[in-house]
């Protein structure tokens, strides 16, 4: 269950850490897997290398402060599927995206739940390493 104020990691490449939901578009009381919302970048990802100087590839896509959409991939709260099965996450966790739905990051770093499937979020299925 998502809300207002809740904290999420954000598991692709654009540069987000942590971010923070500030709407839900899906017009109810929380979001769960697979639905859109509103999040602010809290905290940045370092791309330093370690002789302390940034490189222009490993440049982030989003800073800090920035309000960007999101896709909920993973919740800590328990969901029970059609067929039977509970399903519970460590933690919460987004996948950034523009405006047209495509992802921002060009590679996520870990599972995304199964129920993406059903909302049609194919392309970050196809980025997912494992879909549980």
């Amino acid at each position: 269950m998502i809300q207002l104020k809740t904290m999420l990691n954000c598991i692709d490449n654009s540069g987000a850490s942590v971010v923070e939901c500030v709407a839900n578009l899906r017009m109810k009381r929380h979001a769960k897997i697979g639905d859109r919302i509103i999040v602010v970048v809290q905290k940045q990802k370092s791309y330093v290398e370690s002789i302390g100087v940034a490189s222009a590839a490993a440049a982030p896509k989003v800073r800090r402060g920035d309000i960007r959409h999101a896709v909920v991939v993973r919740t800590a709260k328990k969901l029970q599927r059609k067929d039977g099965h509970v399903v519970r996450f460590d933690d919460n966790a987004c996948v950034l995206i523009n405006k047209t739905g495509e992802p921002i990051g060009t590679r996520l770093t870990s599972i995304v739940g199964q129920e993406l499937r059903d909302k049609q979020w194919s392309k970050i299925l196809s980025l997912a390493p494992m879909h549980v």
